[in-house]
């Protein structure tokens, strides 16, 4: 028998499953062979083989710019944006089972094509799987703020992410974020502000229009938190 494997850090999400509607459970029957994408792993839930490479060319059947969102939950914001913009590629990466099966389902209604879903732990993904310089936009949209101090070494921004961020950027290629939690916000100003890798305002953003007010964003707002976005953009290594 293989020794088991086990993660030597923690990751920056709970796993979670649940039981599939009718409705998720017909797209994912109809759909999910062409639009989820089986990612080999190294035997652990979530996990990425590090040998595996995307090659977004081959699995969009074309070349244009690819925008990544990690964390897309139900698919709001990411669908969305795949409709708005036919002309770029759009790669989720969640962890929620049922939370990719409601995006199929909106695919389907919309007719939108353009999308591709991974379950995966990002940072894995980031830090393997895709190549470098490959990512025209990487979109978090209010990543768990894990609020309690004895958890927040589980929080995704952290001056670590930071780099393997700006390893799949492409040389100005945009990194977005968004956060309803004041202290997570002053967070991720901070790694922001601090990382070699990116041209950074040192504030907070506009809100960004082409994002909608997601169940997440309605949350927050319905109890009086303020929304913070931050924008970056990756500074061209050879520049």
């Amino acid at each position: 028998m293989e020794p088991t494997q086990y993660r030597t850090e923690p990751v920056s999400f709970a796993r979670r499953g649940g039981r599939l509607s009718e409705r998720q459970q017909a797209a994912w029957d109809a759909v999910a062979q062409t639009y989820v994408v089986e990612v080999p792993d190294n035997g652990m839930s979530t996990s990425v083989d590090p040998d595996y490479v995307l090659d977004a060319e081959a699995l969009f059947g074309r070349k244009a710019p690819l925008v990544v969102e990690i964390g897309s939950g139900r698919g709001d914001a990411l669908v969305h944006a795949a409709q708005e913009h036919p002309e770029m590629d759009f790669l989720g990466l969640e962890v929620y089972v049922p939370g990719v099966a409601q995006t199929l389902v909106t695919m389907r209604h919309l007719g939108v094509h353009n999308i591709r879903l991974m379950v995966v732990n990002a940072a894995e993904a980031l830090r393997t799987m895709i190549p470098e310089g490959s990512v025209h936009e990487l979109r978090i949209w209010f990543p768990d703020p894990w609020h309690k101090k004895r958890h927040q070494k589980r929080r995704l921004i952290t001056p670590e992410f930071a780099r393997l961020a700006a390893r799949v950027l492409e040389p100005g290629g945009i990194w977005r974020l968004a956060t309803d939690w004041q202290d997570y916000a002053d967070q991720m100003l901070e790694v922001l502000d601090q990382s070699p890798d990116f041209e950074f305002s040192g504030t907070w953003a506009p809100r960004f229009e082409g994002r909608p007010v997601t169940r997440f964003e309605g949350k927050g707002l319905g109890v009086d938190r303020e929304i913070r976005d931050l924008v970056a953009v990756r500074r061209d290594p050879l520049g």
